[in-house]
Formats: structure tokens, C-alpha cells, sequence
């Protein structure tokens, strides 16, 4: 008995997905999808810029 053998044996690589063509209704929902998410990421530009909402609570005056 060597010491080399001894641990876990590294796992066999798994062979590479062969890349299937897309029916138009896969390229449709994709492109769907990142309008989505192009959308959804201006929506939170202009909320992070407008500041936070509904934060305000009870204002105090600066007088005693």
C-alpha cells in the first residue's frame, strides 16, 4: 500500500451538453425575460434616486 492511494478519488468529468436549437418560442421567452429584467432594473435606478419611501414619519420642529 502506497500513500498516494489513499483519499477521495476525484469524481469523473461529466462530457459537455451537445448546445439543441431554439424553437421561437424559447428565443420569444427570453427576450421577454431580459426586457423584464431591463425594466426592473431602471424601476430601481429611479426609486434609488427619488431617496427612500415612506420613510418621513413624524417630522419635529427644530424649536424646544
Amino acid at each position: 500500500m502506497s500513500g498516494r492511494q489513499g483519499g477521495k478519488k476525484k469524481p469523473l468529468k461529466a462530457p459537455k451538453k451537445d448546445r439543441k436549437e431554439l424553437d421561437d418560442d424559447e428565443v420569444e421567452a427570453r427576450q421577454k425575460q431580459k426586457e423584464d429584467q431591463k425594466k426592473l432594473k431602471e424601476a430601481q435606478a429611479r426609486a434609488a434616486q427619488k431617496g427612500p419611501m415612506g420613510a418621513s414619519g413624524i417630522k419635529k420642529s427644530g424649536k424646544k
